[in-house]
């Protein structure tokens, strides 16, 4: 064994011990810390006072042109150099008044529950080692139990929501292939001819996997979205279908990324079950599908049991730590059909396929671990209460700026995404540096609503508190006073 690999094993208790302690001084001065640091040199690039090149410039680069050392320098050394060169660059994204990309944090039962993840490194896709499929299943019965899902849907982890997107989409695929007596699968995509991907405003990852599974980015048709709304309209769905010869897909959004839109999913739905219509149902409720959760909204989920298949995203709201996903849809035999991988070391495909089977990797981390501990943790009542206190926080937010004549918002909040701009001359140069000036003390991030450049907050943390929204909306008032 290496002279260094065998020290660290024969000190890892105490070499743990020193992880440990970073990590809880990490987790200690998230809410003090900066949001996103501001930029600097990286380290080994120009002294204080040079010239920094620009973000993306690889001569930011660390230790270009340098080669990895012949000889490590072990576990203890390593970790005091990450905490001086590196953890102070990183942003407080696991932090309250992180406010991008519906970024979750990690619970204390999640965070446990991925350290015993890296420590047990069960590789969960075999029925030869049965365990960690074992315990994604019943993870996957209680996320089935907790969105109001039926039995009839099964679910597989993903590594998040474009991974399950894509999935959804492949098992899509399959159906029409079924439908017309081909398969895809086994015959490649052009035994379909052309596709018709229907929705009003979808996600940037359904154009990404359509691409990915040949089907390609011109097959998705956009339908008419309700007037000031990014809800599609059912009639205009409707028109659409009949326009489209033959089977096609329809994506429904349960939960815009700019506003929190939901369709309506129950009139989709109807469209295909009263028999009018023949088409595959995926809803993407990456982060939406949460209002379940809350009695108050989750009258915006009727009808998400209806998909045929289904996306929801776990380190969202659910505050388990990047990467983790779900894929529930009702026909695993159409899902094994794609992505089944045959060998003479895997299990057959069988009534409950392995998880090789199931998904594109083979290599399957056991990302229910960490959900697994948190649903255990907290339980349903734990989790709506996270899901409850940030829509309270976006609603501040939003009742904040709305207040201010320096902001306009540009959709009403319906859960916890706060859409908005500034009054005046809201050009993408101002919002720009609107957010630049912010960023110590939150993060939102840029985007575009109905031609409008905008910023978006969007509330998932389990740690943001109402505290959290007014300093957030603070920050963002005493920004567009700067820049005035």
């Amino acid at each position: 064994m290496d002279r260094m690999l065998a020290a660290d094993l024969a000190d890892l208790p105490a070499l743990l011990e020193a992880t440990r302690r970073a990590a809880a001084d990490t987790l200690a001065t998230l809410a003090e810390r900066p949001v996103v640091p501001p930029p600097g040199p990286p380290p080994g690039d120009p002294a204080e006072g040079d010239a920094v090149p620009p973000p993306g410039d690889p001569a930011r680069l660390p230790d270009q042109g340098t080669r990895l050392p012949d000889q490590g320098t072990g576990l203890a050394e390593t970790l005091g150099v990450f905490q001086e060169r590196w953890a102070p660059r990183f942003s407080a994204s696991a932090g309250p008044r992180y406010l991008g990309f519906v970024t979750g944090g990690a619970t204390p039962a999640a965070l446990a529950g991925d350290w015993m993840t890296a420590a047990h490194d069960q590789n969960s896709n075999s029925a030869l080692d049965p365990a960690g499929q074992d315990l994604e299943r019943e993870t996957i019965g209680w996320l089935r139990d907790l969105f109001g899902l039926a039995d009839a849907h099964t679910g597989t982890f993903v590594s998040g929501a474009t991974m399950s997107n894509t999935t959804g989409l492949a098992i899509a695929r399959e159906w029409l292939g079924e439908r017309a007596g081909v398969s895809p699968a086994q015959d490649g995509v052009a035994a379909l001819g052309p596709v018709r991907v229907l929705s009003g405003a979808p996600h940037s990852s359904i154009a990404k996997a359509l691409a990915v599974l040949g089907l390609g980015r011109a097959a998705l048709v956009p339908v008419p979205t309700l007037p000031g709304r990014e809800a599609v309209d059912p009639a205009a769905l409707e028109r659409a279908l009949a326009d489209t010869p033959g089977p096609c897909v329809v994506v429904a959004n349960a939960g815009t990324v700019n506003t929190v839109d939901f369709d309506d999913l129950r009139a989709i739905a109807a469209l295909r079950d009263d028999g009018r219509h023949d088409f595959w149902l995926h809803t993407d409720a990456a982060f939406g599908a949460f209002a379940s959760l809350s009695p108050r909204h989750a009258h915006l989920t009727d009808g998400l049991d209806a998909a045929d298949s289904l996306t929801i995203d776990l380190h969202k709201w659910l505050n388990v730590p990047y990467d983790s996903a779900v894929l529930f849809t009702r026909r695993r035999d159409l899902q094994a059909r794609v992505f089944q991988n045959a060998a003479a070391y895997l299990g057959p495909l069988g009534d409950h396929p392995d998880l090789v089977h199931l998904t594109p990797e083979n290599s399957h981390r056991l990302r229910a671990l960490a959900a697994w501990f948190t649903l255990r943790a907290y339980g349903r009542q734990g989790h709506r209460e996270i899901v409850e206190r940030d829509i309270e926080c976006a609603r501040i937010l939003g009742t904040e700026l709305a207040d201010d004549p320096a902001f306009t918002l540009l959709a009403p909040v319906r859960l916890n995404v706060v859409c908005f701009t500034l009054a005046t001359d809201p050009t993408p140069g101002r919002l720009t540096a609107l957010r630049e000036a912010a960023n110590g003390e939150v993060f939102v991030t840029p985007t575009v609503y109905a031609g409008t450049p905008a910023l978006r907050a969007a509330f998932s943390n389990w740690r943001t508190t109402p505290a959290d929204a007014r300093r957030a909306a603070r920050a963002l008032r005493a920004a567009a006073e700067g820049i005035a």
